[in-house]
């Protein structure tokens, strides 16, 4: 795909797609209740319906006419043993949520995805899982996909401190403690996205949290009833336009919907250190979501590290952009878990963006940017990674010349929209 600078700015208004976190949850709690679930403004990105078509081939009767979608939810209980191995596609969420759902399931089950989830380490999940009694083995007795389950419906409860901070790993423990006889402990290094513990909460369930959000209590077997859920927007999508507009000239962009849970928030901290043009307008707080205005702003340079880091793991690839245009040295470290998502995304962001004329070195867990650089155009690759592809077109708005994004269709699996609300935006800063 050939991409452009804008010549006149960004202007405009958009609604973000829903949140992917949320969406994927929506299906699985609905999915795991007892009656009916509907969900509106469910994300309609190539993850989230791999969620949904896996618990279809799990037995659970999904409807969804285009506009809202209704689960038949049939409990822990009424799961049933797929008749061929589950795709999930490229959905990281998808899979390992998967194995914390299916580890007190009495069935086997084999879960395998594309090529880039085929290299992601899923030890994190298995063995937890394997310590609450269940059996997991992966592709010729490694940890990576595809990952074959078989589950027990005698889970034991397990007290287990998360190695790394991982919404992931946290979520797939927790479900399958749900499902154990007794009561679980699960201990994080920092807090991280707490969308599962929120929505045991709204569908009837019981979990708990320590004063500083590390220590996290659960008992089981717990039982779920139905409900209606609408899924707020993506605040990691609504990131790329959060920092396209701070980083082109003549900007003004508002971004309506955005969810604002505290545990997915830190861009806007780091948004606001780098002394952003960005104000918070209404607030739902019933929904944890708001509209949020952006304008081209005079950025500073600064250290992104510790316990921050959870509450942007999928910004950072974006953040380090905006940090190119920031006057000084910003910093980003404690970051490691970037080395195992969809690409390395500590390597690519960085060759990518090097490619383009950045002053930007990987670390061992992070980066270091120097700015402010000008960009130039160049030939750069998604890698098939959607948020290195959506950081690199918006890189292309400010860069000299022409930039030409090899396999852009990555971004569809959470933002399928995304290109063209870009345009839109182009479109209206030059009326």
């Amino acid at each position: 795909m050939k991409l452009g600078p804008t010549v006149n700015g960004l202007q405009g208004t958009i609604q973000i797609p829903a949140d992917k976190s949320i969406s994927h949850r929506s299906i699985m709690f609905g999915a795991l209740a007892e009656g009916k679930t509907t969900i509106h403004n469910f994300l309609r990105g190539e993850d989230c319906l791999s969620t949904l078509n896996a618990f279809r081939a799990l037995g659970v009767p999904i409807a969804d006419d285009g506009e809202t979608i209704i689960v038949e939810g049939v409990g822990f209980k009424g799961l049933k043993a797929a008749s061929e191995a589950i795709d999930v596609g490229n959905s990281g969420t998808t899979i390992r949520l998967m194995m914390g759902i299916l580890a007190g399931q009495p069935f086997t089950t084999t879960l395998f995805g594309d090529d880039s989830l085929a290299k992601r380490p899923m030890n994190r999940v298995m063995l937890p899982l394997q310590e609450m009694g269940a059996d997991l083995t992966g592709a010729s007795g490694s940890e990576f996909p595809p990952i074959t389950v078989t589950g027990t419906d005698r889970l034991q409860p397990i007290r287990y401190q998360l190695p790394v901070a991982s919404a992931q790993v946290k979520s797939a423990v927790i479900f399958a403690a749900l499902q154990a006889e007794g009561t679980s402990t699960i201990i994080e290094k920092e807090p991280t996205r707490n969308h599962t513990e929120e929505m045991i909460k709204q569908f009837g369930g019981a979990i708990s949290c320590s004063n500083d959000g590390k220590t996290i209590t659960v008992a089981g077997p717990q039982t779920f009833t139905g409900r209606e859920v609408t899924v707020p927007g993506d605040i990691s999508s609504a990131a790329f336009f959060l920092v396209a507009g701070a980083v082109t000239d003549d900007s003004v962009i508002t971004l309506t919907n955005v969810g604002i849970n505290p545990s997915r928030t830190g861009i806007l901290d780091v948004m606001e250190a780098m002394g952003a043009d960005l104000t918070m307008l209404t607030v739902d707080q019933e929904n944890q979501s708001a509209a949020l205005k952006i304008k081209t702003s005079q950025l500073q340079a600064t250290t992104i590290s510790g316990e921050i880091i959870p509450r942007l793991i999928d910004e950072l690839p974006i953040i380090a952009l905006l940090a190119t245009q920031a006057a000084g040295q910003t910093i980003i470290k404690d970051a490691e878990e970037l080395k195992v998502k969809e690409t390395n995304r500590i390597d690519a962001t960085a060759e990518e963006l090097q490619k383009m004329g950045a002053d930007i070195i990987p670390t061992a867990d992070g980066l270091i940017i120097n700015g402010p650089t000008p960009l130039k155009g160049a030939v750069v690759d998604s890698r098939g990674d959607h948020r290195i592809g959506m950081m690199l077109a918006v890189a292309a708005l400010i860069a000299e010349g022409e930039t030409h994004l090899e396999r852009s269709e990555a971004v569809a699996v959470s933002y399928p929209d995304f290109f063209a609300d870009l345009q839109n935006l182009t479109a209206n800063g030059g009326k």
